[in-house]
């Protein structure tokens, strides 16, 4: 190897290192936080409820629930459950995610690449905004609305006229997280069930990296399930108390939970 050959590796080698050199640190500064769960209270839920969205605002329980010709935009008292509004959804379209911002509630669809807007006050209509694809988790920070749309990207969406303004990519250590589902804002984080899965992620906003993992293996017991019942899917932080909700689809209760940390050595890999 000539001289210049070999100064060329080092510098090559070097300013590899250096580049590799901050991500180790974070990754050491900041490792990832593994949680299980705790049942602490549960309450009945329609089993008819393809749970979709998931969110409580004000005492009141929305919920969104899919599939053609029966998705739906409910709203409960969520103190004692009784429904207050629901709105049907044209046959043609598939509920998926919602979130409340501001006098607005919004709903995306699955596949026909329409944002719902409804008016928070009755839930009427007040129109869609297009997306540029499929649409499946919802959520907001205040002041953007957030969703997933089954790739391993967050998106931020103007919620004044639909405007897309970002896109991050979501990742584990390293690696993409896909199918990133129903999602909720906690603490300035946004939390997302992983699809078929029994996971949930807590990502920063910011960066993309996920900086918790919660296992909720075992939620729902294996003799509450029927035929019909499906994957774990449904996060809802009430801003009064601090309580946090979850569920899945079709499933009968909705689960108040508490988490528990498990020492990194225990936790499953992902």
């Amino acid at each position: 190897m000539n001289h210049f050959s070999y100064r060329g590796l080092l510098v090559c080698l070097l300013l590899g290192a250096s580049l590799r050199a901050p991500a180790e640190t974070a990754a050491q500064a900041h490792p990832l936080q593994h949680y299980s769960f705790k049942v602490v209270e549960q309450r009945p839920q329609s089993r008819t409820h393809f749970v979709q969205g998931l969110q409580i605002v004000d005492g009141m329980l929305y919920v969104s629930t899919g599939g053609y010709g029966r998705s739906q935009l409910l709203q409960y008292r969520f103190d004692d459950g009784v429904l207050v509004r629901e709105k049907h959804l044209s046959p043609a379209l598939f509920g998926e995610g919602l979130t409340v911002l501001g006098g607005r509630v919004y709903q995306l669809t699955w596949r026909a690449r329409r944002l719902l807007v409804y008016r928070r006050q009755n839930l009427a209509a007040e129109g869609y905004f297009a997306i540029p694809g499929q649409g499946w988790g919802l959520t907001n920070n205040g002041k953007e609305l957030i969703y997933t749309d089954g790739s391993h990207h967050l998106h931020f969406l103007d919620p004044v006229d639909g405007r897309h303004l970002r896109s991050i990519a979501v990742h584990e250590q390293g690696a993409p997280v896909d199918r990133l589902n129903e999602l909720e804002w906690i603490d300035g984080e946004v939390w997302a069930n992983v699809w078929q899965s029994d996971r949930i992620v807590v990502i920063n906003p910011d960066t993309g990296a996920v900086t918790a993992t919660i296992d909720l293996t075992g939620l729902l017991p294996r003799a509450e399930r029927r035929q019909g019942t499906d994957v774990l899917n449904g996060i809802a932080r009430n801003p009064a108390t601090g309580e946090l909700w979850v569920t899945g689809k079709n499933w009968p209760w909705l689960y108040r939970i508490v988490l528990t940390p498990i020492p990194a050595a225990t936790a499953k890999s992902r």
